[in-house]
């Protein structure tokens, strides 16, 4: 599934160019995620990240090095990168209604999905939705949820779409492998 979700986000500059991407209203990019945090009596492995605009001006000088210099550049401007992941050790760890919880604050709002990834098979689905005011991006989520597994990533503020997969394994953010055109080892199995 992350190999698909790997080549469909890489479609994510084109959708832009084409006008895809709606104008934000005066809704914020910051989600609300807390309603997930009952997930974590039930999942076997949980990350909470919640990096909030004072704390990403810390973290971002943490980076000095010089292979750093890109992830400082993305971190720019970047208000808060918040992610809820949840794993699980069967299926059913989480209902439908928890992920549309999360769901209802992108639909039928400003936010404007790009991307959509299903798989009948396996179960596993990927939605990446974008808030843009004008030409900026002002956010993106992800939403990923599997048969074991629910992660929502939210980035608050201006996001580069060609410099994000720097974030990927950074402050919580998963590794789609959309960087490396190879599959990631789980993928491979």
């Amino acid at each position: 599934m992350k190999t698909l979700f790997r080549h469909s986000i890489k479609l994510i500059p084109l959708l832009l160019l084409a006008g895809s991407a709606g104008t934000a209203m005066a809704q914020g990019a910051k989600l609300q995620l807390s309603q997930l945090d009952v997930l974590a009596n039930k999942a076997s492995e949980t990350v909470d990240v919640n990096i909030d605009e004072h704390l990403m001006q810390t973290a971002s000088k943490i980076f000095t090095e010089k292979e750093d210099t890109d992830i400082k550049e993305v971190l720019k401007g970047v208000k808060g990168i918040y992610v809820k992941s949840f794993t699980f050790d069967k299926e059913g760890g989480y209902t439908q209604t928890e992920v549309d919880s999360v769901l209802s604050q992108l639909r039928g709002s400003a936010w404007s999905k790009i991307v959509s990834v299903k798989s009948n098979k396996d179960g596993d689905n990927v939605e990446v939705y974008l808030l843009t005011q004008g030409d900026q991006i002002e956010g993106l989520t992800v939403v990923s949820a599997e048969p074991k597994e629910l992660t929502v990533v939210n980035i608050v503020g201006p996001v580069n779409l060609e410099k994000l997969s720097k974030l990927e394994g950074q402050f919580g953010v998963p590794d789609f492998g959309i960087n490396s055109g190879k599959p990631k080892k789980n993928d491979q199995q």
